[in-house]
């Protein structure tokens, strides 16, 4: 392959990554869809609610919609995998998220069985109210946060099927897991729309997109530019490079020559090359590492919100525009008949 050829695929690959700033990943199941519904009609109904987080992307794994939904209910978030995330930023998201009225976060493991039980008594404790009654807690999260294994810990037996594939949880089931608390477990969710880019890269990066909804050399490319920036030793130790790289593509390039995912015309193979610093750093291969921080949040936040805003203003332009359309067509037609 012609060196033209490489710089103009190195400029592609980069371009797709800049310019995709007004993109949004779509995935949205019909079971999830059904599952929104139920949740809207079930949340009146419920006391507390407990939303489980990937301690790595606490801000991307929360769902939009039920911070609208919830009102003030309390609640409850639970950053899972905690023993995979960097242990100082997982404390700095505990006290960033809990700056919300009526939020109390808990990071938790799946070895650590005490500190999971104790959410329990946790839930009574934040409803002296209901004090000697029953407690119904809606539970949920978005696909392959580990809800499911949280709840059969809480249960003390297998009650949720779990699995390291999103979507496992279908439809909605109840689970009494002692002290008067019943959780009802709500299917791993995933909402319409991803409108910040950098949330959908970072919920495929870890493995709550499904893979035929993302395509391994974007999400590679995506995890070595945040690497580089915040942990470039990891990648120079995990991979034994000379120094760190400048560049996506140079780091992509590296890992591929390293473990040999090479064509027949020597060139690195990128996919797989991608596919293996994707899967290690799910893994924890790369060491503890968190791939947002309470900064970069709010940053996004408020850019979600423009880009939000600008697509509703979008569409009532375009609705108001329909409706002067339709009209003027009926006042065409009536002086027509006039005429006529």
């Amino acid at each position: 392959m012609a060196n033209s050829d490489v710089d103009g695929r190195l400029r592609d690959l980069f371009t797709h990554l800049q310019l995709t700033t007004n993109m949004t990943i779509q995935w949205f199941p019909g079971h999830m869809h059904k599952a929104r519904l139920e949740m809207e009609a079930t949340l009146p109904k419920v006391h507390l609610v407990i939303e489980v987080l990937d301690a790595r992307i606490p801000y991307s794994s929360e769902n939009p919609l039920l911070s609208d939904l919830r009102g003030d209910k309390p609640c409850i978030k639970v950053l899972t995998k905690s023993d995979l995330a960097d242990p100082d930023m997982t404390e700095r998201w505990c006290e960033a998220l809990e700056e919300t009225p009526g939020v109390v976060v808990r990071a938790v493991t799946t070895d650590d069985v005490p500190t999971i039980m104790r959410l329990r008594w946790l839930a009574v404790k934040m409803l002296p109210e209901r004090k000697g009654r029953a407690i119904n807690a809606m539970i949920c999260g978005i696909p392959n946060v580990g809800k499911s294994t949280l709840i059969n810990y809480l249960a003390g037996k297998k009650v949720a099927k779990t699995g390291n594939t999103p979507a496992v949880t279908k439809q909605q089931q109840r689970v009494n897991i002692g002290d008067s608390v019943t959780l009802v477990d709500t299917p791993g969710m995933m909402w319409p729309n991803v409108h910040n880019v950098n949330s959908g890269y970072r919920l495929a990066l870890l493995g709550s997109i499904k893979e035929t909804a993302m395509d391994y050399a974007d999400i590679g490319f995506f995890a070595a530019r945040y690497l580089i920036a915040n942990y470039p030793d990891r990648l120079v130790d995990r991979y034994d490079l000379d120094e760190v790289p400048t560049a996506e593509m140079e780091a992509i390039e590296a890992i591929g020559r390293k473990r040999g995912c090479l064509g027949k015309n020597g060139m690195v193979d990128i996919d797989r090359a991608s596919r293996i610093l994707v899967t290690e750093l799910r893994s924890g291969g790369l060491g503890r590492l968190t791939i947002e921080t309470p900064e970069s949040m709010r940053r996004e936040r408020a850019e979600t919100a423009r880009i939000v805003a600008e697509k509703e203003e979008t569409a009532k332009e375009k609705d108001a525009k329909r409706k002067k359309r339709f009209r003027d067509k009926q006042r065409a037609q009536r002086k027509s008949r006039e005429m006529g």
